[in-house]
């Protein structure tokens, strides 16, 4: 039975062992020293979610923390549980991706310190949080302990009341002390490993769009850049092209650039976008001159906009006077594509 009672308030200093006493059933010890993600289901159907942002400066990578948000407010970034080989939206990661419809609180602690004596890791209570329904997670990539690069997952929570929620600036993301452009497989849709393999997509990137219940009201939350993205993929490897991404850390900042997609038999670099609009057009070279900045070989990388259908002349003409190629999708296939040897 639960013991040693614990008052969930912002900024209580508390072990990891003195929740499990508190809120834990028979397993509870056991459960103390399990990985950052650990549900207390019975009696009490809480989530405790612990983040050691120290822990991955060894490799230069740190994900966790506040970031600056939206419109909706500040976003705390949480990598999810795996030490080794690609994470998986599954197990203990897919419990907190899921924890509202399994009907457990979700609680975030952030490492701080340790107790004396005895070492133990002092944990500080920031709040009761939510996983964003808009966009739950993003992908990154990171070395796990054994120096192999793998896939991570960085799980977006949200404050459930900013008011009682310990937001200290200490505990932002921090910035990344040099610039590291680090190449990445291509999104996959099979298990990584098998050439030409493509890892298995959530439903958040299989639909064109859906509603999503945020703070806030109803948001339409498109799906197609996703969408394009994949059949350009499948393009792109039905005609034998090896392709990947990459993840830009700019020194000083705490933002991950990761441009759409590399051709690397053609060299070169697209941005895909959604909607045609000249809106997401101009966004779209922005990105591109962005981005091309921190890449090798910049002076023979090619640049592209990828769209969903042909824009106006006006926006082709836009693209051209900015020496950015056109790719966009067809009901047979992409034109523009392969870029036309003027564009080289």
């Amino acid at each position: 039975m639960a013991s040693d009672h614990v008052e969930l308030k912002p900024g209580l200093e508390t072990t990891r062992a003195q929740l499990a006493r508190a809120f834990g059933d028979e397993e509870a010890a056991e459960r103390a020293s399990q990985p950052g993600i650990v549900p207390m289901r019975k009696p009490f159907k809480k989530l405790f979610v612990f983040s050691d942002p120290h822990k991955s400066k060894e490799h230069g990578y740190n994900f966790d923390g506040w970031t600056e948000g939206d419109d909706l407010g500040p976003v705390f970034d949480y990598t999810g549980t795996g030490p080794t080989k690609n994470q998986v939206l599954s197990g203990l990661n897919g419990t907190l991706l899921n924890h509202q419809e399994q009907g457990l609180e979700l609680h975030l602690f952030i490492s701080d310190g340790h107790v004396k004596p005895g070492g133990a890791k002092k944990q500080r209570y920031v709040g009761r949080m939510v996983v964003d329904a808009e966009d739950p997670y993003q992908e990154r990539w990171d070395y796990d302990t054994k120096d192999n690069l793998r896939l991570v997952y960085v799980f977006r929570l949200r404050p459930v009341e900013l008011d009682q929620t310990d937001v200290r600036p200490s505990d932002a993301v921090q910035a990344a002390t040099k610039t590291v452009v680090l190449p990445t497989p291509p999104k996959m849709e099979k298990p990584l490993g098998k050439p030409g393999a493509k890892s298995k997509k959530t439903e958040k990137h299989s639909t064109g769009q859906t509603v999503a219940n945020v703070p806030g009201g109803e948001r339409i939350v498109t799906r197609r850049e996703g969408q394009l993205v994949t059949a350009f993929e499948a393009h792109l490897e039905k005609a034998g092209h090896t392709f990947n991404g990459f993840q830009i850390r700019v020194e000083g900042e705490d933002y991950v650039l990761t441009p759409d997609l590399y051709d690397a038999t053609d060299h070169v670099l697209y941005e895909a976008k959604g909607l045609t609009t000249r809106p997401n057009v101009r966004m779209a070279i922005g990105q591109l001159a962005d981005y091309r900045r921190h890449l090798d070989n910049a002076d023979t990388l090619r640049v592209a906009v990828l769209l969903p259908s042909e824009p106006t002349s006006d926006v082709k003409a836009l693209l051209k006077a900015e020496d950015v190629a056109l790719v966009y999708r067809t009901a047979d296939g992409f034109a523009g594509w392969p870029l036309a040897p003027e564009e080289a």
